[in-house]
C-alpha cells in the first residue's frame, strides 16, 4: 500500500488527507477542514454516526442546505392568512345576532260569560314570530296582559312555547282571559244595545334564547271587542311599537 502510494501521487495525497483527518478531526460545522470550532458531537469527527443509534442523535446540517430555505414560503404563508380570515367571516356572518321580531296578525274569536258581577271574556288572537337568525331560537316564555282603562283584567303566561328554526317564521293562538269587574263596564257590556264595544290593550313579553344569551321583547297592541255577545269573525288587530 505504501509503495503504491508513493508510486502515485493522487493515492498519496488521499491517504495523508485520511491520516491527517484521523489526528486532527474537522471542526463542528465547519464546511472544510480549516475551520475552527468543537469536535461534532453526533459523530466524534469521524463523519459517520454508531449504527442502531439514528433516532436518536442529532444530524448536523449545513448552513447553505437548500433543504432549510423551502421554496414558496410566502404563498403558502398568504394562502394560510386567507383562508383563517374566510373561516372567521364566515363564522361572524352566520353567528352574528340577529333581529327576532314578535307581529300581531288578528282577533280570530271573543268568547263572552256573563255572572252576576261580572263579565268573563276569552280573546284568541293570531301572532307571528320570527327569527332572522342563522341558528334556532328557544321561546321561553310569554307574557301577555289585558288592560282596560289602565286596569289590569287578565293575565296569561305561557312557559317553553316553542322552538322557531332558522331563517323562519311561525304563528300562534294565544287565548286571554279577561275579567271585567268594573261595574259601569258590567252594566255597559249587559245592555241590550246592538253594539258593545269596549278598547282592550294587550302588553306583551316575550323571553327567547339563542347562542348561549337571552333576550327580551315586548309589544303592545290594541283592539276593539264586542262585549256584549260572541263573535268568531277574524279581523286585524294593530300594534303600537315593538321594543327589542
Amino acid at each position: 500500500m505504501v509503495t503504491a502510494a508513493a508510486e502515485n501521487p493522487s493515492l498519496r495525497r488521499t491517504v495523508e488527507k485520511v491520516r491527517s483527518l484521523m489526528q486532527h478531526p474537522p471542526s463542528y460545522g465547519a464546511m472544510d477542514h480549516n475551520g475552527s470550532g468543537d469536535t461534532c458531537p453526533t459523530c466524534r469527527g469521524t463523519g459517520r454516526i454508531p449504527r442502531g443509534q439514528e433516532d436518536q442523535l442529532v444530524a448536523v446540517i449545513a448552513c447553505n442546505d437548500k433543504r432549510l430555505k423551502p421554496s414558496r414560503t410566502k404563498l403558502y404563508v398568504c394562502i394560510s392568512t386567507a383562508i383563517c380570515l374566510l373561516i372567521s367571516c364566515l363564522v361572524l356572518f352566520f353567528l352574528f345576532p340577529r333581529s327576532v321580531t314578535l307581529t300581531p296578525v288578528s282577533l280570530l274569536s271573543t268568547t263572552i260569560f256573563f255572572t252576576p258581577k261580572t263579565v268573563e271574556m276569552g280573546i284568541t288572537n293570531v301572532f307571528n314570530i320570527s327569527n332572522g337568525n342563522y341558528v334556532p331560537v328557544h321561546i321561553v316564555q310569554l307574557n301577555i296582559k289585558g288592560l282596560i282603562q289602565d286596569t289590569i283584567v287578565g293575565n296569561t303566561t305561557l312557559k317553553n312555547v316553542s322552538l322557531i328554526n332558522s331563517q323562519s317564521q311561525k304563528s300562534y293562538k294565544v287565548q286571554t282571559n279577561l275579567s271585567i269587574k268594573d261595574p259601569g263596564l258590567n252594566t255597559y257590556c249587559k245592555t241590550s244595545f246592538r253594539i258593545h264595544t269596549i278598547f282592550v290593550i294587550l302588553q306583551m313579553t316575550l323571553n327567547i334564547s339563542y347562542l348561549s344569551h337571552m333576550e327580551q321583547l315586548s309589544l303592545e297592541t290594541f283592539e276593539y271587542v264586542d262585549c256584549g255577545t260572541n263573535s268568531t269573525v277574524p279581523h286585524p288587530i294593530s300594534y303600537d311599537n315593538v321594543i327589542k
